[in-house]
């Protein structure tokens, strides 16, 4: 069934405007037929009404002499000039008085009865049956129908050619816009579809594919930029792997130095099993991962759990950690701590030696709560400040530490913020850095 109906959407119109033709035509046509059957109708009833009329005048002249030969000659001299009509009158007692009828069917004549005063004083009325020959006003009515269906198949075909035309016209608009769609790819994403001889209804669609192309462009490049930090990140590992296996077999060593080979090939290997699961959880958390909630009665205390593994590093540079106010409610603790070791990692890498690192936490409302891990060092650019997050960015352009760090940490932080309905957050000034993230929480008060 659907087989059967044009696919384009020219063709639907075309086919829709032919169709509301052809009807339309239709009705008004057969409105036309009906109004001169009518009026045929009421012309020939009106004849029959007038010549009853001159009838009953022979009647009554008749009448008024019981002459009933007088009414007979009346009779024929009717009949002279009315070769149309045709009459037949009865006595009361079945005997023709006078019949001249009209050679044709009775479904090409049009006749009424009624009595007529005998002209003889005290008989009974004669029976007449007037009749109308109407073949010349059907033969009339059959080429007036021929010609309204000739005129509605005619106008019907005009129309829909001039609507065809008209469609063609009007969906040009959308063929110019299928030539410029088909002429993007994925290195001219940067181009934008023009608009300016589009029609307004055309104007909204035009705006949100333009939109889309600047989300898909900032996407793909944005994908380009990953793939070469992955690229990268993994490259160093496995250039150390391949140099390290090439030289091993391509040298005679002792037991020893091949168990140091080894072994720093199995460095190289958990580094990339480090980017790999990283990647593995970022994933997970872009696909709509959430935190698995339960109550948490002091945050304070999960930041000096999560300190407590710091506590060398801390040491070895120079710092102290202190931790500021406290928050109760319902988190991931496990993400949690998670999150807090890269913060605090990322802040006992960048503060200066001497310093006290704080961690800050406060329930800004009633469903959430923020936790800052604040920094004394260099000031963090405002223009690095909106990437700190993003996947693989390092603010210090040297990669110092790049084999230890590979640029995942905060953008953890940010997912997990994500996973517990919150956002990351970071500020930098006058040597004051602080990073953290706000947590959504149905139930979190601050104590």
């Amino acid at each position: 069934m659907n087989s059967r109906v044009p696919k384009t959407l020219g063709s639907r119109l075309s086919l829709w405007l032919a169709l509301q033709s052809f009807f339309g035509l239709l009705a008004v046509c057969i409105a036309i037929y009906a109004a001169t059957f009518y009026a045929f109708r009421s012309h020939q009833l009106e004849e029959l009404a007038h010549k009853k009329g001159l009838l009953e005048h022979f009647a009554s002249e008749a009448l008024s002499t019981g002459d009933e030969k007088m009414l007979g000659h009346k009779l024929r001299d009717f009949k002279v000039g009315h070769s149309e009509f045709g009459l037949r009158v009865l006595r009361a007692e079945g005997t023709v008085f006078f019949e001249d009828v009209v050679p044709s069917a009775t479904s090409q004549r049009r006749l009424i009865e009624f009595e007529l005063a005998s002209p003889v004083a005290g008989h009974r009325p004669f029976q007449v049956t007037l009749s109308q020959d109407i073949r010349k006003d059907q033969s009339l009515l059959e080429r007036i129908a021929a010609a309204l269906v000739f005129a509605a198949l005619g106008g019907t075909l005009l129309v829909s050619c001039g609507g065809y035309l008209l469609v063609w016209l009007g969906l040009r608009p959308l063929r110019e816009l299928s030539t410029q769609v088909q002429g993007l790819a994925a290195d001219s994403l940067h181009r934008r579809l023009d608009g300016s001889n589009q029609p307004g209804e055309l104007a909204p669609l035009v705006a949100q594919f333009n939109d889309l192309l600047a989300r898909l462009d900032a996407s793909y490049e944005h994908l380009e930029g990953f793939n070469a930090d992955v690229a990268h990140e993994l490259m160093t590992p496995l250039a150390t792997l391949t140099s390290g296996a090439e030289l091993a077999l391509s040298s005679a060593k002792s037991v020893e130095e091949l168990r140091d080979t080894l072994g720093s090939s199995l460095e190289d290997l958990q580094r990339i099993t480090g980017i790999v699961q990283d990647m593995l959880f970022l994933s997970q958390a872009d696909r709509g991962a959430v935190a698995r909630r339960v109550h948490t009665p002091s945050l304070a205390a999960v930041v000096k759990q999560v300190a407590d593994y710091h506590e060398a590093a801390l040491e070895d540079a120079g710092l102290s950690l202190v931790v500021v106010g406290d928050a109760v409610g319902e988190f991931d603790v496990s993400l949690l701590q998670r999150a807090l070791s890269n913060l605090i990692g990322n802040a006992s890498r960048y503060a200066s030696s001497g310093s006290e690192v704080r961690v800050l936490i406060n329930s800004s409302s009633p469903n959430e709560v923020s936790i800052q891990v604040e920094n004394r060092g260099s000031t963090i650019e405002p223009a690095a400040l909106p990437r700190l997050f993003d996947r693989f960015f390092r603010a210090d352009m040297a990669r110092s530490n790049a084999n230890r760090n590979h640029g995942l940490g905060l953008a953890i932080v940010a997912a997990i913020a994500r996973m517990h309905g919150g956002r990351p957050i970071a500020s930098s000034s006058e040597g004051v850095t602080k990073v953290g993230l706000v947590l959504g929480s149905s139930k979190t008060s601050e104590s």
